[in-house]
């Protein structure tokens, strides 16, 4: 009897473990976000970094691509790309609003989709 009670709260808290998301506190992400320059990198690099959780940022001007690394306990993805449309870069999934896109340097006005 005992060990038919055991058994079965091993395969309990078996399947419990196995149903729970883990959140990782080093998630990588790529995401794109629009810009042209070296200011615009160096805003969406801050703008990134503003968000608590990030612990990399790093964006790429020749394909616009921004590499992230994150704790995911702290943040989440949209928090961060969030924070950059707030300051007139459009995201692959977050566009910034027409308000905050027109603060934008003259160089820094790219082509939106």
């Amino acid at each position: 009897m005992k060990n038919i009670i055991l058994g079965m709260m091993l395969l309990f808290v078996t399947l419990s473990t196995q149903a729970q998301e883990k959140k990782k506190k080093n998630a990588k992400y790529d995401i794109e976000v629009n810009g042209n320059c070296e200011m615009c990198k160096k805003r969406i690099e801050q703008a990134a970094f503003s968000v608590k959780g990030v612990k990399s940022a790093e964006w790429h001007s020749d394909d616009t691509t921004l590499h992230l690394i994150i704790n995911e306990e702290k943040c989440s993805l949209i928090d961060v790309k969030n924070a950059i449309a707030k300051v007139g870069h459009d995201t692959d999934e977050v566009k910034a609003t027409d308000d905050d896109y027109e603060r934008l340097h003259g160089c820094c006005m790219y082509e939106r989709k």
